[in-house]
């Protein structure tokens, strides 16, 4: 694409560089040039022209365009196929039937909102345009249907590690899959698993995470990371870092199996050693988290001494 190679020969250079030198590096003339020049500029691009110097790229949107997401990413397969939408529906449909027709592992649709973006347990999850992260990730793992829970683990605990290493916040996860900073909420995985009997074909992980979403905007009991840090965040570095860690960890996954990633979940949880109350199928389990199961279950032990395994359901910290 002409305007992601303009892109890059501006960002490439600190200083003007005339459009003669631009047009003859990429083969286009002055006028198409131009066009282009013109297409980024409405695009959000502060780029600004001066007769006699050429052109400088001031500043870039905050927008997750593909070649944005895919510059200096440096992953394996993780992002190099990427879906960008303005808005949808939900990343989550998009990808399950981009898995469907058979599309490569790692594999990204990212939106800058969503109308009807899905939450665990039926829920939607608020969306507001250009404020978040909203994506949805394909991977293809070699593992048990059983398994894929840990997957959701394995994603979330990609995230805290993200954000801890480009905000320095310390967040928390409470049991599966929810991301919280002074208990209130800052965002969620959904994974859905498709597969047979004893394989697993592909599973689609999506993410939603509030980062800079004013505290007007932000539903009851949520938080943003803007409204932790107390300044508007890069929505460009924190993605690509958090596709990295979701590559690293998976990696790690597929070669030595769940512990590690059960081992670094369990630094980050907040669920486990409290009383809980689980809301899962037609009854409510209440008791003491004590662990993890090497599936991603978590055994709750009732009054009565009894041990249950929990592998989905709304948990509610008692105390």
């Amino acid at each position: 694409m002409m305007q992601e190679k303009i892109l890059d020969f501006l960002k490439r250079k600190q200083d003007y560089v005339s459009g003669d030198q631009i047009s003859q590096r990429l083969g286009i003339t002055r006028q198409a040039l131009w066009k282009h020049i013109h297409t980024l500029k409405d695009s959000g691009y502060d780029i600004v022209a001066v007769p006699h110097l050429g052109y400088k790229l001031l500043s870039s949107p905050d927008r997750l365009m593909p070649f944005e997401v895919a510059r200096q990413l440096n992953t394996k397969f993780i992002g190099k196929k990427i879906y960008y939408l303005d808005t949808v529906c939900s990343t989550m449909d998009i990808a399950l039937q981009l898995a469907m027709q058979g599309s490569s592992e790692g594999t990204v649709v990212i939106a800058e909102s969503q109308t009807k973006g899905r939450g665990r347990l039926g829920r939607n999850w608020f969306s507001p345009k250009y404020k978040g992260i909203y994506l949805s990730l394909i991977l293809k793992p070699k593992i048990l249907p059983n398994q894929a829970p840990l997957l959701t683990l394995m994603s979330v605990v990609s995230i805290c590690e993200a954000i801890k290493e480009k905000t320095g916040l310390n967040v928390q996860i409470k049991w599966p899959n929810d991301i919280l900073i002074h208990h209130k909420k800052l965002g969620g995985i959904l994974t859905e698993l498709n597969a047979e009997t004893d394989l697993s074909r592909f599973v689609v992980v999506g993410i939603g995470l509030n980062v800079n979403n004013d505290k007007k905007t932000l539903l009851c009991g949520a938080t943003s990371l803007k409204e932790q840090k107390k300044e508007e965040l890069s929505r460009l570095d924190l993605l690509q870092e958090i596709l990295r860690k979701i590559e690293e960890n998976y990696l790690v996954f597929q070669k030595n199996g769940g512990q590690s990633i059960i081992d670094k979940w369990r630094d980050w949880n907040i669920s486990l050693g409290r009383r809980v109350r689980v809301a899962c199928q037609k009854e409510h389990i209440e008791g003491q988290a004590i662990d993890i199961d090497t599936d991603g279950g978590l055994l709750i032990r009732n009054d009565s001494g009894l041990i249950q395994k929990v592998m989905a359901g709304d948990v509610v910290h008692c105390r």
